[in-house]
């Protein structure tokens, strides 16, 4: 008898440490699935020592900049921080010839691959919508002339290449089963779904519930676009329950990814964010609704979630920004989404730990090291009382 109940006594030990260390092995792949947008449209942003040592303090992993600046990618070499890099809008019809794609990637990627972990190259920035309609002609070649170069010198397996769309690029996305592109790009959309299948690169969208709400604050609830508690919305053909737009955004994607044939490309978040300022036409955009929205979806993130549709396709977003980029054109919400003023002090608690101490620190900050340790302290204490349960039972 001594000897069975020792055996017991072995299999709850291992199956306590599995479980202690599936829950650490979770919150490590949530942090994972969350990025960084680090914009430069300010007179006084920090160094990029300085950023780096401020985006390590996040527990990021992951950053996209709108460019190839050296003095960045100098900087984040060793850092083992994923960078993507972008091809301004404006070099499109240039690197569209293979010769200037190779030189282009010559210069700007292979010097600093791979001590700079770069892992990805968008190529222009909402083309698709840009107000410039010449530019889509020159998006498909472009991309496939960076991704020849890529190849031409053994980085294509390393690093992805795509382009990030405004999700102004449907025409329907509500429910999202409706989802589908407009008309006029359908044409060059499918030539571009179809690289991203064969080279299994995902489709970046920019997504951002704040200006759903904005121009309808009185349809749409703002628990809904915030991840607060709310009754959701039913997909009334697919059935499918939606509790927050961010999610029913991306899937509208996926349904009109579909409609033109192709069924099993990755969609990921390339920017969403909420403005802590705006006009006074800009309903909402306040600092504690940006403080709520991009806490609730850090959260979300830490519970490696997906979305209704692909609810086992862990979804990767990108949160829109760093900082307040003041020199920013349009709006004032526009020169306010940032996590940070240009000084390095904390626009706002979004809900991450910032080691690196600021004068406007809030001492609630919400810790994501913290809320993962308290996540595995409660299964804890719930496994030890049902394996004590089933002892006692035994």
């Amino acid at each position: 008898m001594a000897t069975l109940l020792r055996r017991v006594v072995m299999m709850i030990h291992a199956f306590l440490l599995f479980s202690f260390c599936f829950s650490v092995y979770g919150f490590l792949r949530g942090v994972a699935s969350l990025g960084i947008n680090y914009g430069q449209v300010g007179s006084s942003l920090p160094p990029p020592d300085r950023v780096l040592d401020l985006i390590r303090s996040l527990k990021v992993t992951k950053a996209r900049i709108y460019d190839t600046n050296p003095q960045i990618l100098t900087t984040f070499a060793k850092s083992n921080i994923e960078l993507i890099v972008t091809i301004e809008n404006q070099m499109l019809p240039v690197v569209m010839d293979p010769q200037q794609a190779l030189q282009w990637v010559s210069t700007h990627i292979k010097p600093y691959f791979p001590a700079t972990k770069i892992t990805g190259i968008q190529v222009g920035n909402e083309v698709f919508t840009d107000v410039d309609t010449t530019l889509i002609g020159y998006l498909v070649p472009a991309i496939l002339s960076i991704h020849d170069a890529l190849v031409q010198l053994g980085l294509d397996k390393y690093i992805q290449v795509s382009t990030p769309s405004s999700l102004a690029v449907l025409d329907e996305s509500y429910p999202p089963s409706a989802g589908s592109f407009k008309s006029e790009v359908s044409g060059v959309m499918s030539q571009f779904l179809q690289f991203l299948s064969s080279t299994g690169s995902p489709f970046w969208i920019n997504a951002y519930p704040y200006f759903a709400y904005k121009d309808d604050p009185n349809k749409i609830s703002l628990d809904y676009v915030l991840f607060n508690k709310n009754p959701g919305v039913v997909d009334p053909f697919t059935k499918l329950h939606y509790d927050n737009m961010l999610y029913a955004q991306v899937d509208a994607v996926v349904y009109a990814m579909y409609r033109l044939g192709y069924a099993g490309i990755e969609v990921r978040v390339s920017e969403t964010g909420w403005p802590s300022k705006g006009d006074p036409s800009e309903i909402g955009a306040t600092v504690e609704n940006a403080a709520v929205y991009n806490r609730n979806l850090v959260r979300r993130q830490m519970r490696n979630e997906g979305t209704p549709l692909r609810p086992n396709m862990r979804l990767e977003v990108y949160l829109f920004a760093l900082f307040n980029e003041e020199m920013k054109p349009g709006p004032t919400s526009e020169r306010n989404y940032g996590l940070f003023q240009t000084d390095g002090t904390m626009a706002y608690n979004a809900g991450f730990s910032a080691l690196a101490t600021t004068s406007s620190t809030s001492s609630a900050s919400i810790s994501l090291a913290s809320s993962a340790a308290k996540a595995a302290k409660m299964e804890y204490q719930i496994l030890m009382y049902w394996l004590l349960v089933f002892f006692m039972t035994f």
